[in-house]
């Protein structure tokens, strides 16, 4: 038994067990990340701080340096506004000109009134049944109301028949409520005409053009804004190869340009 007694001193001696939430191992301090947290929060601190030195330019020492500008440049409007490096750019909205904007407005109105000026007469072709004796259309130029010669006027002369005479008659029921100049356009086919009253086309597509204008005037359309002209057989709109395509081109036109309506807006033609 005292062989295997063990004295006191001699036992060795026994260490507390490990603390398991010492995660850190450090003895119950701080964890380690709380170290590394700490460094990172720092550095954004003194980041921010750097900015704001950056980003803020002290008045005296910019007030020098726009002396110092004007001194160099030989000019006396420096920019109170400059980059992002302590000075600020101020936008300035852009606005289209007031005479573009003026412009616009007008080519508006013109382009409006065009289309009014069709939906009128296309309207007239429709209740009264002229579909292929009347037709209108709009183009760059403006308004054309086309009406073929078997329309309005007795074979080969100037004469308006009665159709005619009705149709130019409910034409001008519309035209007559327009205070816009307005241009009668006779043509011809290119068959040669040699008479002692039609020396030419000239006088013949210019005399349709005059007995045209005649009747509008009487049914109400003024006289200061309509004109008659005659063109012959130089502005074809198809082939005159043909007996069809010459029947197109025997045709008066009534225009109202586009030009003209402008005239009229800005108060030219007044």
């Amino acid at each position: 038994m005292a062989e295997n007694e063990i004295s006191e001193e001699e036992a060795p001696a026994l260490s507390p067990p490990a603390d398991d939430d010492d995660e850190g191992g450090g003895g119950g301090g701080s964890p380690e990340w709380m170290g590394t947290f700490a460094d990172l929060v720092t550095l954004l601190m003194c980041f921010f701080v750097l900015l704001f030195a950056m980003s803020t330019t002290q008045q005296e020492t910019f007030k020098e340096l726009v002396e110092s500008l004007r001194s160099a440049l030989g000019v006396q409007a420096v920019p109170e506004s400059g980059t992002r490096e302590g000075l600020t750019m101020h936008t300035v909205p852009s606005e289209p000109p007031v005479e573009k904007q003026e412009i616009d407005e007008m080519g508006g109105m013109i382009q409006k009134e065009l289309e009014e000026i069709v939906s009128e007469v296309r309207e007239l072709v429709m209740f009264n049944k002229l579909g292929g004796l009347v037709n209108v259309s709009e183009s760059d130029m403006g308004v054309v109301i086309t009406m073929s010669d078997l329309l309005l006027f007795e074979q080969g002369g100037v004469k308006l028949s009665e159709m005619g005479y009705d149709v130019l008659k409910k034409v001008a029921s519309v035209l007559s409520r327009l205070a816009y100049h307005v241009k009668i356009k006779g043509h011809t086919d290119n068959t040669v005409i040699a008479s002692e009253m039609y020396p030419s086309n000239w006088e013949l597509s210019a005399s349709r053009a005059s007995a045209v204008v005649r009747l509008l005037i009487e049914n109400g359309v003024d006289p200061r804004y309509i004109s008659a002209e005659g063109y012959a057989q130089y502005h074809p709109v198809a082939t005159n190869d043909t007996e069809q395509g010459r029947v197109r081109n025997r045709r008066v036109e009534i225009v109202y340009e586009r030009d003209s309506i402008a005239r009229t807006f800005a108060g030219m033609d007044k």
